[in-house]
């Protein structure tokens, strides 16, 4: 849909280029829309490719008008663009990276936080565990024991239902 949009704005400015106005008229710069809403939706090279095709449009215009451009008529026009481009798409580029490392250190953290919960569970009983019986209080040992396998049991249920794989055992690529 963006590049339906995006191609009908690229459309309405360049007929409102070869219909209305001349080299004067800043109407050039309403390429900027489509340009920006290329680079904000599809990034960096995206936005610049569209930046180009901008260019493109503009030359199509220069020679179906008979128009003549200064290299600083063709600088003011072209530059603004492709770097808008550019510029808007490596910033759209960035957000996505950053959140995308922004989710993954969140999932570090609550992998870090679980990973100290079964520590604290499931360690430290079979720890108290075999305390007890070395200590000969076979009882209190197997009880801790049964104890700590019913925490194991529960711990990893619930990492199960929280991962909601179900039977699935897909692995998930390593973060770039």
């Amino acid at each position: 849909m963006t590049l339906i949009v995006a191609a009908l704005l690229f459309g309405a400015v360049l007929t409102l280029r070869l219909l209305t106005g001349d080299a004067a008229d800043a109407y050039s710069m309403l390429y900027t829309l489509p340009v920006a809403l290329i680079a904000m939706a599809f990034g960096r090279w995206a936005g610049a490719a569209a930046g180009v095709v901008s260019v493109g449009l503009i030359a199509v215009w220069v020679v179906a008008r008979d128009i003549d451009l200064t290299a600083t008529g063709w600088l003011s026009r072209i530059v603004p663009i492709v770097l808008l481009g550019v510029v808007l798409g490596d910033a759209t580029d960035r957000v996505r990276d950053a959140e995308a490392r922004r989710q993954r250190l969140e999932a570090a953290a609550l992998l870090h936080r679980e990973a100290i919960e079964i520590n604290d569970s499931l360690v430290q009983g079979m720890a108290a565990a075999k305390w007890s019986l070395e200590a000969g209080q076979t009882d209190v040992g197997i009880r801790t024991l049964e104890t700590t396998i019913n925490q194991a049991q529960d711990l990893v249920s619930g990492l199960i239902r929280r991962a909601d794989m179900g039977s699935r055992s897909e692995h998930l690529p390593p973060a770039p």
